[in-house]
């Protein structure tokens, strides 16, 4: 912010809090008031923004340095007034502080992140790369620099060293902590570019930090000797010595009494905080930036174990959703665009971005080119590597304050981190995308064959060696949000398994969903994965302790229950984790994937926790693209809501059949359940009473292009033959009672009045435990004249939601299923035609509403 400099006896007079506007105070006149209304400020302008920006997948920390760039002095601030009653002169020491005291913890969690081993391991093509990209920017920066002192009013003013070391480190410089959230995003973490990219900016950002303290050093205010140089930057040599020789070691000893101590370690948590505020006291006081002293430290906690991870856990949300943003809209408070005047400056500006970008993507090409990358990962490769950012601004803020760059100099080159980040994105997007399924054949799996008296088609004779396969094995994919999910969940898995004498071989795959964000956890998270696209497993060392208690819920299942879990983690944007979801079901063979529903019944209560439409989407997604069946499973405490064994399972399950072939793959799915001794199968088919009466109506659904598929049941839109879906429908339940037999309890009930009604009641006789219902994508004519219900729930069919709602006071567990079929995977809303006529809500009142 060009503000003029604040005098030791101006902040002496500020006061900290104000008595009042009833006894006369303005408060934004005292420290505190103002900070808060400030903070407020570039919170919810920087939330707008990245929320505006999304689309675009730019990074958080676009977004907050143009909501300080919106509010300084380059746009609102040239209202003087605006400018003097909301960031005064005095303000500026008091909010600058703060968000140092955020970036010290936050550069602390940037060396929690970067694992020195990992480093060592990448070998010599990242390191060549890294040299080339970190060295021909150097160079590029330095000739610029001499171009700039010449250009720019006053740059000739700071000393010649500090200058160029500043403008080669800010051209030469990746962001680390930028990068990986970009490669997170956009699924290239693990990708070979993705590790090649990773490992040569872990290079860069050691070297970068290296050059960051020469500069420091060599930058100090006044007309100092060289000597002092000198002795800064021994005295910062024999800090990192210091840390990395006595530091580490302790660290490795309170990492691993934290662990032994489990949650009641917070006296170590409390001591690691504390160092690394000693840290940055030490490197401050030898004359680095405090900031140096932080990131060595963060260094030396080891990433192994739980430790690492509760630290991060306690310190990143307060400091990269509040502290951090302050520190980089303080950034953009200090940038004030109009000190760019004239065509001159702006070629400037152009010609240090162009250089920026030449100097990095050409010198990471040439060096990807000659380890044998193909041009175009080459130029990915280049395109990531020169992400700035965080770092970047870093860089700039400590040569602003050290008078080594003027206000129009800091101005352009806070402006080329914004453009070089902002481009980042899109430009991998345009030109990389990665073949996930490249040389892959998919296989479209149910759980149920083609039935014997049935006509043959060319999806059921799909689906008779997985049926003829899953005879023999069965294998499901389990997705879970958190440990609220794995009691219903395995209490699932056990009842569909069946016999229990011999066992049938299951193999269970556990897919805990985690959404991507900007927090340190989950990059940490992310990049412990193995494969590109596929989330990773989560392995332990032999005889180590499970991760967590779902770790431990599933080895216990495993073991008491015979079970093959398998243990993985999708760590994804939520607009992409089907993706994760479907690529690990086709890979894995599995003919069911089961999903939580967005919201899931807390304690023994009525009260319901949502997570949000973000994840109902996620649902969706995932019905419509998955290449297996789906169930998706709304927990009311299923089995008791405790985890039981094969010997204690007791339940009575319902599948209410309307029919169709969700309906058929929820009968395949009850035959299945049938076959568990402590399980009570009762199969209710309904009929429809006013068949072949006067009364009943045909009813023909419509595709209706002025309905949202958010707020409306959707149907396939495939051609259907009624009479041979009935015929199907026949055949399904004559062979499925035929070879039950007495196991299953079959009752058919003939409906003439509210048929939601009749399920509901069902569902709230607490005789079963689970009711099970098919989706009805291609539905019965009952089903069909419930398509424009009023829907709460439409990503789980009109009779599924029904069973869900809260409304109704259903009381047993649901599970919708939906089989997979091609022919049916095109869904839309509907208009209904009854004999002939459109209609859209009033008919089908008397049989939608209980």
């Amino acid at each position: 912010m060009s503000s003029p400099s604040v005098s030791a006896a101006e902040m002496a007079a500020v006061k900290t809090s104000s008595n009042g506007v009833w006894q006369g105070d303005d408060p934004l006149h005292f420290a505190f008031p103002l900070l808060i209304l400030q903070a407020l400020l570039i919170l919810v302008l920087s939330r707008l923004l990245a929320f505006l920006l999304r689309p675009l997948r730019q990074p958080k920390v676009i977004a907050e340095i143009v909501a300080g760039i919106l509010l300084g002095p380059s746009a609102l601030g040239r209202n003087k007034a605006y400018l003097r009653a909301l960031f005064p002169p005095w303000s500026t020491p008091v909010l600058e502080s703060v968000a140092s005291l955020g970036l010290l913890f936050f550069l602390f969690l940037v060396g929690l992140e970067l694992d020195l081993r990992s480093v060592r391991r990448s070998g010599r093509r990242a390191f060549a790369i890294a040299a080339a990209g970190i060295s021909l920017p150097f160079a590029c920066g330095v000739g610029v620099a001499f171009v700039l002192r010449r250009a720019i009013p006053g740059a000739d003013q700071a000393g010649y060293a500090p200058f160029l070391v500043f403008m080669g480190v800010a051209l030469s410089i990746t962001a680390f902590p930028v990068l990986a959230r970009i490669l997170a995003e956009l699924k290239l973490l693990t990708t070979p570019i993705g590790e090649t990219a990773l490992a040569a900016a872990a290079f860069n950002d050691v070297a970068a930090w290296v050059l960051l303290a020469l500069a420091v050093a060599i930058s100090g205010g006044g007309h100092r000797s060289p000597v002092v140089s000198l002795w800064v930057l021994l005295c910062g040599a024999a800090f990192v010595a210091a840390w990395m020789v006595v530091v580490k070691p302790a660290m490795s000893w309170v990492a691993r009494r934290a662990d032994a101590a489990g949650q009641g370690g917070d006296v170590w948590v409390a001591a690691t905080l504390a160092g690394v505020l000693a840290s940055g006291l030490a490197t401050d006081t030898i004359g680095i930036h405090a900031i140096f002293g932080a990131f060595v430290f963060g260094l030396t906690v080891p990433k192994e174990g739980e430790f690492a991870g509760r630290v991060t856990e306690r310190v990143e949300d307060l400091v990269s959703e509040l502290l951090l943003p302050l520190y980089f809209a303080s950034s953009g408070l200090k940038t004030d665009v109009a000190t760019i005047r004239g065509g001159e400056a702006w070629a400037m500006l152009a010609l240090v971005i162009g250089t920026a970008c030449a100097g990095k993507i050409v010198g990471t090409f040439a060096v990807a080119m000659a380890c044998g990358m193909s041009a175009r990962e080459a130029v990915v490769l280049g395109v990531v590597m020169n992400t700035k950012g965080l770092v970047e601004l870093i860089v700039l803020n400590i040569g602003r304050e050290r008078k080594v760059l003027n206000e129009e100099t800091f101005a352009i080159l806070v402006l080329m981190a914004l453009v070089t980040t902002f481009i980042t994105t899109p430009t991998v997007m345009a030109i990389y995308k990665p073949a996930r399924t490249a040389g892959r054949r998919l296989h479209h799996r149910k759980l149920q064959g083609p039935v014997p008296s049935a006509p043959s088609s060319p999806s059921a004779s799909a689906g008779a060696s997985a049926a003829t396969a899953n005879a023999k094995e069965l294998r499901v994919l389990a997705c879970i949000h958190g440990g609220h999910d794995v009691p219903a969940l395995i209490n699932l898995i056990e009842t569909i398994r069946g016999h229990t004498q011999p066992r049938r071989v299951v193999k269970l795959y556990i897919l805990r969903m985690v959404e991507l964000t900007e927090r340190t956890s989950s990059i940490l998270m992310a990049r412990a994965a193995r494969r590109n696209g596929v989330p990773f497993l989560r392995p332990r060392r032999a005889g180590g302790p499970p991760h967590d208690q779902i770790d431990v819920a599933f080895d216990t299942y495993a073991q008491l229950g015979h079970v093959h879990v398998r243990a993985m983690t999708a760590v994804s944007a939520l607009h992409t984790m089907h993706d994760d979801v479907a690529a690990v079901a086709e890979d894995k063979r599995v003919s069911l994937v089961v999903l939580p529903f967005h919201k899931h019944q807390t304690g023994h209560g009525e009260d319901v926790e949502n997570l949000g439409p973000e994840w109902c989407a996620v649902n969706r997604r995932i019905l419509r693209e998955a290449p297996c069946s789906v169930a998706v499973l709304v927990d009311r405490g299923f089995g008791g809501g405790e985890q039981v064994s094969s010997e204690q399972v007791a339940h009575g399950v319902c599948v209410v059949f309307f029919g169709g072939p969700d309906d058929r793959e929820a009968l395949e799915l009850a035959g299945r359940m049938a076959e568990h001794p402590g399980v009570q199968v009762t199969v209710v088919r309904f009929v429809d009473g006013k068949a072949g009466s006067e009364e009943h109506a045909e009813v023909t659904l419509r595709p209706s292009n002025t309905k949202n598929a958010d707020r409306n049941y959707t149907f396939t839109t495939a051609v259907v033959d009624s009479r041979r879906e009935k015929d199907l429908d026949d055949a399904a339940v004559a062979e499925f009672r035929q070879k039950m037999g007495s196991l299953v309890r079959f009752e058919e009930r003939v409906v003439v009045g509210n048929v939601i009604e009749e399920v509901v009641a069902i569902g709230k006789s607490r005789e079963y435990g689970l009711v099970v219902v098919g989706k009805g994508r291609l539905p019965s004519q009952m089903v069909a004249q419930l398509a424009v219900r009023p829907a709460e729930h439409p990503e789980l069919g009109p009779i599924g939601d029904a069973l869900a709602s809260s409304g109704h006071g259903v009381t047993s567990s649901v599970l919708v299923v939906q089989q997979h079929d091609m022919s049916n995977a095109d869904e839309v809303p509907v208009s209904v035609v009854i004999d002939g006529h459109a209609h859209d809500g009033e008919f089908a009142k008397d049989m939608a509403e209980p």
